[in-house]
Parts: C-alpha cells; sequence; structure tokens
C-alpha cells in the first residue's frame, strides 16, 4: 500500500490510542538506533528506517542465519488443508510492493514472481483441495489454467502470487548499499543498549530471547537437471523452486533437536525423495545447505520489547520473505510515531 506522497505504508490496522504510550518506547534515542543482526528481520527494518529518514546503524556477524540459506518461497495457499497464509490479503502486496521498491534502488532483481503447482498424491488429498477451490478466500489465488498433472501425481492446481525472493541477494546486496552509506559493521556483537532492536533471528531465541521457542532446522539441495522451469512444484511433503539456468532448490526438513547449522546424510537422504518425485532422478547436487527457523507460538512474526525492555523483532519463521516488510513497516510506526499494533504482533502476547 502506499501512502499519499507516493510512498509504502503499512497496511495493517493500528489500535490508536489503546494504551498509553512510555516516550522512551515513541522517540529516537540521542545516538541512532542499532539494529542487531542483518538478516531478512533487520535488513527490513534498516531499509524502512532509511525511507522515513530515521537514524541507525546495522551490526552484524556477517555469517549464518537461515535467511542467507533460505528459499525465500511465497506461497499464497499452504500446507495440508490447503488454506491461505495467516492474514495473506494484508502482507501479500505490502511485502510485493517492498521488495520492488528495493529492486529499483538496487538496481538488481530480487523477486521473482512465478506460478505454483500444487500437487496432490493420493485421492484423499486432491479430494480436499478440489473441494475448496471455488470458496470465496481460495478462488482469487486460483489461475484458473488447467496445468499437466506430472507423473506420479493424480492432481494439480495451478496458483497465483508466488514466488521466491532470492533472500542471498537481498541480504548480500543490502550489506554492500548500507556499508558504502558507513551504516553497517561487520563484527562481534556488543552488549546491547536502550538504543538496540535486537533482530537475531534463531540465535537470539536459543539465547532465551523471547523465553520457550519452537525453532527447527531445515536443510536444502541446489542441484542442476533437465526438469522444466515453468513452476514452484509443491507436493509429496515438499517443494523444488526453480532458479535458473537449469538450477533448482528443493527442500525441506524439519528437525527441533539438532539446532545447528550442519547438513546431515539423513536431511540429504530426506530432500533425495522429494527431489525424485516432484522432478525425477537425474540430477547432480551442488550445494546442501542447513539453517534454523526462527520460530515461536503459531509461527507468527512478533515485535516489542522482551521482559529486558530491550526492542525485538523476530519469530519470522519459514515464511519470512512474507511477513519480514510489513512487520517493519509496524514496528517503525511503533518506534518513531507511537503507533501501536494489534496485539496478536506483539511480544509478550496476552
Amino acid at each position: 500500500m502506499q501512502d499519499a506522497s507516493g510512498n509504502l505504508a503499512c497496511s495493517a490496522p493500528a489500535t490508536h490510542g489503546q494504551s498509553a504510550i512510555l516516550r522512551s518506547e515513541t522517540t529516537s534515542p540521542a545516538l541512532p538506533w542499532h539494529i542487531i543482526g542483518q538478516g531478512l528481520a533487520g535488513t527490513c527494518l534498516a531499509w524502512e528506517f532509511l525511507r522515513r529518514g530515521i537514524p541507525f546503524h546495522i551490526t552484524d556477524i556477517g555469517h549464518g542465519g537461515s535467511s542467507r540459506v533460505a528459499a525465500g518461497l511465497i506461497n499464497p495457499i499452504t500446507g495440508k488443508n490447503f488454506e491461505p497464509s495467516w492474514r495473506i490479503d494484508e502482507f501479500h502486496p505490502q511485502a510485493i510492493a517492498f521488495f520492488q521498491e528495493i529492486e529499483n534502488t538496487l538496481a538488481a532483481t530480487i523477486w521473482h514472481p512465478t506460478p505454483i503447482l500444487r500437487l496432490a498424491s493420493s485421492e484423499k488429498e486432491w479430494k480436499k483441495i478440489t473441494s475448496k477451490l471455488d470458496l470465496p478466500h481460495i478462488r482469487p489465488w486460483i489461475s484458473g489454467n488447467h496445468p499437466t498433472v506430472p507423473a506420479g501425481f493424480i492432481g494439480a492446481v495451478e496458483l497465483t502470487g508466488g514466488g521466491r525472493v532470492d533472500t542471498a541477494e537481498f541480504i548480500k546486496l543490502s550489506a554492500a548499499y548500507f556499508s558504502e552509506k558507513g551504516l553497517l559493521t561487520i563484527g562481534s556483537i556488543s552488549e546491547p543498549d536502550s538504543s538496540a532492536i535486537l533482530c537475531q533471528g534463531a540465535a537470539g531465541l536459543m539465547e532465551n530471547q523471547l523465553g520457550p521457542h519452537r525453532c527447527a532446522k531445515g536443510e536444502i539441495l541446489t542441484v542442476r537437471a533437465d526438469w522444466p522451469q515453468s513452476h514452484i512444484r509443491i507436493g509429496a511433503g515438499g517443494w523444488l523452486v526453480p532458479i535458473g539456468d537449469g538450477h533448482f532448490r528443493i527442500g525441506s526438513t524439519y528437525e527441533w533437536n539438532q539446532l545447528d547449522e550442519a547438513p546431515t546424510a539423513a536431511g540429504l537422504e530426506r530432500i533425495i525423495g522429494i527431489a525424485n518425485k516432484l522432478g525425477g532422478e537425474n540430477f547432480d547436487v551442488t550445494a546442501h545447505v542447513a539453517g534454523i527457523r526462527p520460530i515461536l507460538r503459531r509461527s507468527e512474526p512478533l515485535i516489542g520489547k522482551n521482559t529486558d525492555g530491550q526492542w525485538i523483532f523476530n519469530a519470522l519463521g519459514s515464511k519470512g520473505t512474507l511477513y519480514a516488510p510489513e512487520m517493519a513497516c509496524m514496528l517503525t510506526d511503533w518506534i518513531a510515531e507511537g503507533i501501536r499494533p494489534e496485539e496478536i504482533f506483539i511480544y509478550p502476547t496476552h
């Protein structure tokens, strides 16, 4: 959404006057705001601050984090129940507009719109999908085309509004842009002060910044293959995303106990099985990576202050590219304008 001046504006409703906001929450400190972490959350927040002229500086360790290895998939209709992503109508247009605006600034392609082929492996799954195609909250995302059903599946539906954000490129190019302006320091993280906004993803959650977490490790393969590149394919418990030049990214796994960034033999075996079903058996693995998804409660993002009184922006889960731009906008509204978002977005939840 754009405001009267043509700039991006938050589209999610805010609750004006719902409760008093302390001056320390709405007034910039004497020094610039200190964004700690330049993953997806910290990068989106930094762009929002830059657009509004709010002084800031970013500190990042310069490596690791799920944002640097994520597929960046935006999929409007998800899950076994074939339902829209949470509050998709609010977040989807803001996310697309945000990344397109950044593309213009950086003179680079970050957002790759690609139709999605949702595949059904069983009669039960296909029956559930087809029973929902005409529902008013699902119908706008159905293309109306009749795609060819790939071998091994019994049904296919083409979805619109999908695609991928090249998160690694977004973070790399943003880092170069901020560095050139003297706004980014790569190095160790100092003890946060009152100007800090913690955007540290899973690393922060595992340090108990927000209490009990549900972080999950995920592994992804990049492969080279002679497969169709016209669609993102979702089915068989995974996804296959074309990234150009005959390369694809395939995933993903969920592991809640071994929370590190080391690829595993078990993960490789699991994703090769997904690749065989969604693409075929003939491919070459060119990369195998792992990251830790930052998850709290029901994989819904959170902003606010933690129990130590520090501003936080975290819990983007596996759909960070969809949620991060508008959550950054809402957090900026709160910090700079005193516009408190809905309670559902605020940590701690009530």
